[in-house]
């Protein structure tokens, strides 16, 4: 038996979320076929096969948070036992038994244990937020029974198996550690149901959603950005309306209906003028506590200050149009402004070496090398892909960098490794429409670049009033190990530079 473990998430990355298992127990693999895909906060990963043979045993199903190594599932090499699906197909060359016999049905598992899956070496518990089965009601395989929260994802954890949901053991907002059981069930299609949910039918009727206290799963979040579908184009039938990432399958591959407006719509009851009926309390998330709890770690850790200049783009937008065709005709890639900025900064941290350090205790940790962090926007949030040794990098060799892993961020396939190790970060709010900002450090890394939006603006040159387009940039920076005098320095230089190209090219 091969066990099949998550693979190296990054050394500050210790968790991810089982997104999708594209086998079941009991189909046959190949080396390298892919298995499943995990996703992060930031990117998504494929998890191949590393035998081939028989996926024998998910551990940790869709939804389920995992840590780095954590056991994923276990493939049987060569010909392994059938699985599920063949033995059903067996149970009828076995002895006849008479129909209103219960061992009819094709398999009676025993009892299984519904578990918290590994939440990482960094996170030991994770908090119940929803459950949706109730015990008594029958499940199918990966459905989902209920969504935990941890410090930095929504975990949906499924069943390991068609069965009956028979006792929670964790109700909804229990801590649980990693490890700790949730639930028992039933396995087996021939598994009865326990009496007590009599009521049951009426109540997994999924409740209409109100748009109050309910949050869609991550999964079915990410499938309607990346199909440009809305929430109320997709019906939700998870607990009260709750969208999960099926729902958005199935409205994917059904036909989109006639618009029907709801011909019931009774006129509303008269709203109360008082606030309380006009405000609406949602829990925070737990990886929106940690969003905001690091954000305000990184104002209070380091000694953030925040350094101002502003840019003319003649020289640069001059020498893009002038050669950007040629450009696009070498080297296939087009030829932005991103590059320019990335190859000044290069050259303004050689000068201002500690704009490109870190503090690691009492110790600074000067940087030899730019490992630049671009950030690019994608439908599931920010992310930082870091280019590598870019001082030492071509314009060419940077914008085909940039295209790619701006083409892997919108796809979600950036590994953990590509964005990890960064000594410094451009971040461009200006592509949307952000005038001016102070952009926050990123931790270790004592300096980030704001670009913003290029604005034709009145500037007084050579005794005249001409308009120019002018960019504002903003360097936040550490004030422990950068000096005020470092830190304006370093705009005067990525501003000569940009005003001037010719200077980046004799390392002026």
């Amino acid at each position: 038996m091969t066990e099949v473990r998550v693979p190296t998430l990054g050394e500050s990355v210790t968790e991810a979320t089982v997104a999708t298992w594209f086998k079941k127990p009991g189909d046959a693999v190949a080396v390298d076929e892919m298995l499943c895909e995990l996703e992060t906060d930031k990117v998504t990963v494929e998890v191949p096969s590393p035998v081939a043979g028989t996926l024998s045993e998910i551990v940790a199903e869709e939804g389920a948070t995992v840590g780095v190594d954590a056991l994923l599932a276990q493939v049987a090499e060569g010909d392994a036992a059938p699985g599920p699906a063949a033995k059903a197909e067996a149970a009828p060359a076995a002895a006849p038994v008479s129909e209103t016999t219960p061992e009819a049905t094709p398999v009676s598992g025993g009892t299984v244990d519904i578990m918290v899956p590994t939440l990482g070496e960094s996170v030991t518990e994770a908090t119940v937020s929803t459950w949706f089965k109730k015990p008594g009601e029958n499940v199918t395989a990966d459905e989902m029974l209920c969504e935990l929260e941890t410090d930095k994802v929504s975990v949906e954890v499924p069943a390991p198996a068609s069965g009956v949901l028979q006792e929670i053991i964790a109700a909804e907002g229990d801590t649980v550690a990693a490890g700790g059981k949730l639930a028992t069930m039933t396995s087996g299609a021939g598994a009865a149901p326990a009496a007590a949910p009599a009521a049951a039918p009426a109540a997994a009727a999924p409740a209409p959603a109100t748009g109050k206290d309910v949050e869609n799963a991550p999964s079915a979040n990410k499938m309607m950005a990346e199909n440009n579908l809305s929430a109320d184009q997709v019906t939700g039938t998870g607990k009260d309306g709750r969208i999960m990432k099926e729902d958005v399958q199935k409205a994917l591959a059904s036909p989109a209906p006639a618009a029907a407006p709801a011909p019931a719509a009774a006129p509303r009851a008269p709203v109360p003028a008082d606030d309380a009926s006009r405000e609406e309390r949602v829990k925070m998330t737990r990886l929106r506590q940690t969003i905001a709890r690091r954000l305000k770690d990184s104002q209070n850790t380091a000694a953030m200050l925040t350094t101002y200049n502003e840019v003319d783009m003649t020289e640069v937008m001059a020498l893009r149009n002038e050669y950007k065709d040629l450009f696009l005709k070498k080297h296939g890639v087009k030829l932005g402004f991103m590059s320019f900025f990335t190859k000044a900064c290069c050259h303004a941290l050689k000068e201002v070496p500690e704009v490109n350090a870190e503090i690691d205790g009492t110790d600074i940790v000067y940087k030899n090398y730019v490992h630049m962090g671009i950030a690019a926007g994608t439908p599931t949030g920010l992310v930082v892909p870091v280019i590598r040794d870019a001082d030492s990098m071509s314009f060419a060799a940077i914008e085909k960098a940039i295209a790619e892993k701006g083409a892997k961020a919108r796809d979600g396939k950036l590994s953990m490794a590509e964005m990890q190790g960064g000594s410094f970060t451009i971040s461009n709010g200006g592509v949307y429409g952000s005038l001016m900002s102070s952009p926050i450090l990123n931790p270790p890394q004592s300096g980030i670049l704001g670009m913003h939006k290029i604005q034709e603006r009145p500037m007084a040159i050579g005794g005249q009033v001409v308009i120019r387009p002018m960019m504002y940039l903003a360097l936040s920076y550490d004030h422990r190990i950068v000096d005020g005098k470092g830190a304006v320095t370093f705009l005067v230089r990525v501003k000569e530079a940009l005003e001037d190209p010719r200077r980046l090219l004799m390392d002026l």
